[in-house]
């Protein structure tokens, strides 16, 4: 799924959040401290990473995998 950011990026809490996998930041810091977030193939850990135009950000779910693809804005 392409979820469009602005130039400044985004927190990935704040991600997971506008992409409706989580409802709030404790949920965002719990699925990440379970290992189950990549960013660019990596784990991540932190709920603060700042993520930019081009990320892809993979999270396991019980439904299953969902990836997501920052995009910038749209003319």
């Amino acid at each position: 799924m392409d979820i469009e950011i602005g130039e400044d990026g985004i927190r990935l809490g704040q991600l997971l959040k506008f992409a409706s996998l989580v409802m709030d930041g404790s949920e965002a810091k719990a699925l990440i401290a379970a290992g189950a977030v990549r960013v660019d193939g990596d784990l991540e850990t932190r709920r603060g990473r700042q993520l930019h135009i081009g990320s892809l950000v993979e999270v396991d779910l019980p439904q299953g995998r969902q990836g997501l693809r920052l995009v910038g804005p749209r003319a």
